[in-house]
This record gives C-alpha cells, structure tokens and sequence, in this order.
C-alpha cells in the first residue's frame, strides 16, 4: 500500500460521508445479518446489500470481498481517484472489475467511531495467507482493547501494533503513542488507520523493547505473536521465531524496566503447560520483576485444539494443514505439553517502598470478563489492603456492593438441607466468596454506618463467643471480600 497522505484523507472522507460506520453498516443489514457477519457468516448479508447506493457497494467491496463493476465505483468514490486506490493497492482488477485488495471495516469504541485497515482474511481471498500478513479485528485485540485500563497518561506504548487497535484505542487517554512492530507491512497499515482517523502516532520497527531502549511509560499493551510453537516462523502475525512461551516470558521479564512508577503493562500470553500447576510457569516469569500482578487464565487448550484453531486461518490446503498440524502437535508431545493456557497478565510498577504482590488465578465464566475498571479496581482494591492494618480495618465503615446470595441445599429426609453458600458480585471477575451464617450477617450489616469491629462485637455476642476470636477469623474473610469488590470502605 502506498498512498499519500492526501489520497488517505479523500479516501476516509468518501467512506464516511457513504455512511461506512459501525451504525450505519449495522442499519443496512438488519440485526440478524449484521450479528452472522460478525460471526464469519457472509451471505445474509450478501443477500440484503445488493444495492447500488455507495454504502451497499461499499459493503461487498469491503467485508463481503466481492467484485464489483468499475462504473458502479465511480459513484461511490466521488473524492478520492479510483486510478489512485488501484495504483495504491487499496484496490485491484480481476476480470474486468475490482475488489479490494485490502480490508477497510469500520470499527467503534462506544464513543468514536474509526476505519481500521489490514490484509484480508483468507477467507476472503481464498489460498494461504502471506508471510508478513495482517492481521485484522481478532478475539484477542478486543479482548484486550476491553482489559486496558482507560486512565488518562502521558505516554503508552503499543509494543507488536500490527494493523493499530490498540493504538486507535490508546489515542482517547494518552497524550502520545509510540507503536512498535517487526513487521514492515504493518507499520505500514497502522499509519494508513492512524491517518484515517485523523491521528498521529510514533511507529518504529524492531523487535521487543529495541525500538524503545532507555524509554519509559505510564502504560504498555502489548498482543504480541504469542503462539507456541517450535520457533519456526511461517506467519509473522502468529510466530515470534522464539520457541514455546519464550516471548512473553520476555516480555513480562523486561516490561518493568520500561514503565515509570506507578504505571501499568498489560499482555496478551499463552503458556505453556505440563504436569502440575499452570500458576508456576507463570510465576517463574515474574519472580525478580518487582511488579504487582493480577494473572487471569481465561482458558486452557488441549494441543489438538490449540492447532486447529491457528491452522484454520492460515488458509492453506488440507494436505499443508496436515502436514504442519502433525508436526506442531509432534513438537508437543515431545515436549511434554499437556495444554496451553491463554489469559491475560497485568502488571503494575510499585511505587517507592512497595513490596510487590502477585495473584494468578483461573478466571472463565463468559459473563466474568476482565475490564479496564474491573483492572484498575483490583490494583486499588489490593493497595488499600497493603495500606489498611487491622485495627484500621476494625475502625473502618464498610458497605456491601450490589450481590447475591447464592444458596446450595439438597433434598432430605426433613426437606431441603443447606449445603453451602456464596455471594457473588455480578459481573466481577472472580468476585465470589463463600459464605457461612456468620459471614452471611456480617455482609448484611456492612451498609457504611457502623465500625466494623462495633458489626463483628454485636455478631459475637449474639452467638456467644469472644469478639476477639470472632475478629480474628472474620478479618481475613473480610479482606478476600474487599479484594473481590465484595465491601469496600463508605466514604
């Protein structure tokens, strides 16, 4: 692709003005078309955006990867030279029409809206993919577009940018972006999203921290080329070149020299796992960083599965996908690799006289996702346990966030018998503790007006046993609660 600046911005004013939004695309297609697309599904929406208007043909040009009639174009770029989109690469003809040659989708935040540009799916273009092809919007950039805390910083880094989500992302909250990739083609497509988009980022090529040595930030992301292989690299955006989990051990082992106090990296990982504790690997990782961590596991693959899943977009033929999946899934055996596990790791520089806490835990309801504020929440939950003795905790008002109560009971021979209990914060990651009739009452007197330790003396005496006691088995189950967004202190 190699179009100038002017091209770009005649380009971006043409799809908007056709309407190529998120909204718009969604409103053309209808609720059911525009959901299947989203899931890979093209032809409900092949069948409705047959249209001649400039946003149906934009649709099929774009997301649909169809040919269309040159004179149908003429129409739907009235700015921006056809001559130049095809000379560019944007564009190209086949057969006496043209297709893209490119994917150019809309894509939104919630508040923005932004054209994001990378290469074609392979099931679009049909064949395998290139070497040093882009990736588009994928599960795990907006996995982690959703994880990134959104506090506003002065400076972010981008580390393995690709096609630039997460920078369009960053681009709300920091002052300056530096985005980083080895992959000369992508830096390429990441300055055509941020030129789009009217945004100006710092894009340098190079591997790791290269790019950025003797550098600090407030905030690191990074979806890195986190597959765990061998070493061999067939697909840039999937292959590190390292072997196994080498490259986000690398990069959870260096993170910290790169981040000012007090700021936040957060990576996209996979690991690798054999016998034993999937927490230990990890924890290898982060002994000697001197970084707070919160390690969540969202998923843990078998090797077959783990394969197939990388091997299904790379577009190559069934003899090829054997051939490689059988040697990758070789390489796993005589590794002694059982499963991989895929999660999310965030990190966070203490400030001066800090001592670094680390929690890895194993977190996959669907309805439990990992969010920026759910992030944030967790570090400041976990500072003001560090900060917060005992005694203050037992002088402090507590209040209840919205819960459940969940009760589990059997049947018996007098009715249904209580066999536990829970409480849970909808929505939290992990946010879940279980609860006994003690426990249970404490929560429900926790409403922000009364010392804690006053709850805990009324709660003993009730049930006749010593307040000292009670306090010093309530006081850790207290502390699991406020870690969890359970309680936490009225103002």
């Amino acid at each position: 692709m190699t179009l100038g600046p002017d091209t770009l911005d005649a380009l971006g004013a043409d799809l908007r003005a056709a309407g190529f939004t998120v909204d718009g695309v969604a409103e053309l297609l209808g609720e059911q078309a525009y959901a299947a697309l989203g899931r890979g599904v093209w032809w409900p929406a092949a069948r409705v955006a047959g249209g001649a208007d400039p946003l149906s043909t934009l649709v099929r040009l774009f997301l649909l990867g169809a040919q269309v009639p040159r004179a149908r174009l003429e129409g739907t770029f009235p700015t921006v030279s056809l001559d130049a989109l095809l000379a560019g690469g944007v564009l190209e003809t086949v057969d006496g029409s043209v297709r893209a040659a490119l994917d150019i989708r809309p894509h939104s935040d919630g508040a923005r809206d932004f054209l994001v540009v990378s290469d074609q799916a392979a099931a679009l273009r049909g064949g395998p993919l290139r070497r040093d092809h882009v990736l588009g919007i994928g599960g795990a950039s907006m996995s982690l577009a959703r994880a990134v805390v959104r506090t506003p910083v002065r400076r972010a880094l981008d580390l393995g940018t690709g096609c630039g989500i997460q920078a369009l992302h960053l681009d709300g909250h920091c002052e300056q972006i530096v985005g980083t990739d080895t992959n000369e083609r992508a830096l390429m497509l990441a300055a055509a999203t941020a030129r789009l988009n009217g945004m100006s980022w710092d894009l340098r090529s190079g591997s790791l921290f290269e790019p950025v040595a003797g550098e600090r930030f407030d905030l690191i992301v990074s979806n890195p080329p986190f597959v765990i292989g061998s070493g061999v690299s067939d697909y840039e955006y999937r292959d590190s070149g390292v072997a196994g989990d080498g490259v986000c051990r690398t990069l959870v082992e260096q993170v910290g020299d790169h981040l000012n106090p007090g700021g936040t990296a957060q990576i996209m990982a996979n690991w690798i796992v054999r016998e034993g504790d999937w927490r230990d690997r990890v924890r290898e990782w982060l002994a000697g960083t001197g970084l707070h961590a919160w390690v969540v596991q969202r998923e843990l693959a078998d090797p077959v599965s783990y394969v197939s899943l990388w091997l299904a977009d790379a577009g190559e033929s069934q003899d090829q996908t054997a051939r490689r999946g059988g040697a990758w899934l070789d390489w796993f055996a005589e590794q002694g690799i059982t499963g991989i596990g895929m999660g999310l790791i965030s990190l966070r520089r203490p400030v001066e006289g800090e001592a670094p806490e680390q929690i890895l835990e194993e977190i996959t309801a669907a309805d439990e996702l990992v969010t920026g504020a759910e992030v944030e929440a967790f570090f400041a939950r976990r500072g003001y346990l560090r900060a917060t003795s005992d005694a203050a905790l037992l002088a402090a008002r507590l209040s209840t966030a919205p819960v459940f109560l969940e009760q589990q009971s059997l049947p018996g021979p007098d009715g249904w018998q209580q066999v536990g209990a829970a409480v849970r914060r909808p929505g939290g990651p992990g946010a879940v503790i279980g609860v006994d009739e003690v426990l249970t009452a404490l929560l429900a007197g926790c409403r922000g007006e009364v010392p804690l330790g006053t709850l805990i003396a009324l709660l003993a005496a009730h049930h006749r046993v010593d307040a000292d006691a009670l306090a010093e088995v309530a006081l850790p189950e207290v502390r699991e609660a406020i870690s969890r967004g359970i309680l936490y202190q009225a103002q």
